[in-house]
């Protein structure tokens, strides 16, 4: 990238991310020399959430690459064309710009304050909290695109800088985050009301970095089994014991601060995304009973999917449920459903986690029904086709079923573990030929091609090609 472009792109997207949203947390854009480290931290969070949360298909399509939602007017993006509008570059843009350089500059500036003695805790204590998110979102990059700027990001002085490696990035991320766990000390305080997802609650830090930890050895688990075990085994009694420790952002009714789902579904009018027949031919299939919150409108008393990666008339299909159009619709990190079946599947890969597969697959399903306020738990747990003993398939079809359906909304999880467990079985769209021909990653952006040609050619040629057939390394099966 020149560095005229991203010098500009970095000062806009840096003091824009300082003025929006969340009031209280806001910063004077004419005085940017006044910017804290806290406020930097805020707005990261805060960004990250708005990232994940999305739906607009120029930046966050993997509810869509999930099957869980599809398009109606316009099925670009429902028959993975990653290219429409961009996508990559935006992503790129967000996640380094937007939460990556704010990180970055948080740490910077903290690390910079001079503190009391007394003070330190509560300044390495933030420090390590910053280092958790930093990790939790290079995975993420690592997950999408296989390999990304890493040791030569953030620094504007370099604007070729190199592309590591996935392995590479993996191992150092598990390097930091024992780093940041074992800094962290659970007797002091941390970033206070600042910290939009804990209020300042290291205890809950703790959990979360233990159940990344869980989160990113089950995903390289079929790269390195050795690591994954040694790491969940020693994070799983140390991390989310229940819904109340879920990761989260808890939008509000304002229109200054309410969830990018809003945004997109309502406050816009747009009418181009309904859930798929995917999803919801699988749960009526189930009877499950979450379709009443999932969804919402029957069809001639049933609810009724878009057919993937089709047009679909609006009318004629069922819509994505009310809680989740509705502002203050929580914007969902990392939570103990999710938790739950890196558990299940961990015990069954060999690992000792406390808890048999079952328990943990069936208290993944139970956490699911809590989340959404949905009763029937027991009854379903009860149904053949669900019962882990007796439901169809191999532990991996088991699991990835009911993560699939538990993790709904959260399509960057279910498309992460779609690739890893191969399931479930997904539609092809109307432009797709083939299984295969579903894309198992994203493309670099196009830009990288032409302004960083040298790094990209590189890289390119250590993944086995810049296409979305090429595996990420821990995708093995």
């Amino acid at each position: 990238m020149k560095k005229i472009i991203f010098t500009i792109v970095l000062f806009t997207g840096l003091f824009s991310s300082c003025t929006d949203k969340f009031d209280e947390y806001n910063t004077n854009g004419k005085q940017p020399t006044d910017v804290t480290g806290e406020s930097l931290f805020s707005n990261a969070e805060k960004e990250l959430a708005d990232y994940i949360s999305n739906t607009d298909a120029s930046v966050n399509i993997y509810k869509l690459m999930a099957q869980y939602w599809t398009q109606t007017m316009d099925i670009t993006e429902s028959n993975y064309n990653l290219l429409a509008g961009n996508i990559s570059g935006n992503i790129y843009a967000k996640i380094y710009l937007s939460i990556l350089k704010d990180l970055n500059e948080a740490a910077v500036k903290i690390n910079a304050t001079e503190v009391p003695t007394t003070e330190k805790p509560v300044k390495k204590n933030k420090l390590a909290i910053i280092e958790l998110i930093t990790v939790f979102t290079y995975g993420h990059l690592v997950d999408i695109f296989g390999a990304v700027p890493y040791t030569e990001a953030l620094d504007e002085n370099n604007v070729y800088p190199k592309y590591d490696s996935g392995e590479d990035i993996y191992a150092d991320l598990f390097t930091r985050l024992d780093a940041a766990l074992d800094s962290l000390n659970n007797d002091a305080v941390n970033f206070g009301s600042a910290d939009i997802y804990y209020g300042g609650k290291t205890e809950s830090w703790i959990k979360f970095g233990n159940a990344l930890k869980i989160k990113l050895a089950i995903i390289t688990a079929d790269a390195n089994d050795s690591a994954s075990k040694a790491a969940v085994e020693a994070a799983y009694s140390k991390t989310f014991t229940s819904n109340d420790d879920d990761c989260q952002l808890n939008y509000l009714d304002d229109y200054q601060s309410y969830n990018q789902l809003y945004a997109e579904l309502v406050a816009s009018g747009n009418h181009n995304y309904v859930p798929a027949n995917t999803i919801i031919d699988t749960m009526n299939t189930l009877g499950d009973p979450r379709m009443a919150v999932y969804f919402s409108d029957k069809i001639v008393g049933q609810y009724i999917g878009g057919k993937y990666g089709y047009y679909n008339a609006y009318a004629d299909c069922s819509h994505i449920g009310e809680v989740i159009n509705e502002p203050s619709f929580p914007g969902f990190i990392l939570t103990y459903s999710e938790v739950c079946f890196y558990l299940a599947e961990a015990y069954e890969r060999g690992y000792f986690v406390g808890k048999s597969a079952e328990e943990w697959y069936n208290e993944g399903i139970k956490a699911s029904f809590a989340k959404w306020d949905v009763t029937g738990v027991v009854a379903y747990l009860a149904k053949p086709e669900v019962a882990y003993t007796t439901a169809t398939g191999t532990w991996k079809q088991k699991i990835g079923m009911q993560s699939w359906i538990a993790n709904y909304v959260r399509g960057d999880v279910a498309y992460n573990n779609w690739r890893r467990l191969d399931y479930p079985i997904l539609n092809l769209p109307e432009e797709v030929s083939s299984y295969e021909d579903i894309p198992v990653r994203f493309t670099f952006p196009v830009n990288e091609q032409t302004l960083n040609t040298v790094e990209y050619n590189n890289i390119v040629t250590l993944i086995g090609g810049d296409k979305v057939t090429s595996k990420i390394f821990w995708d093995k099966n």
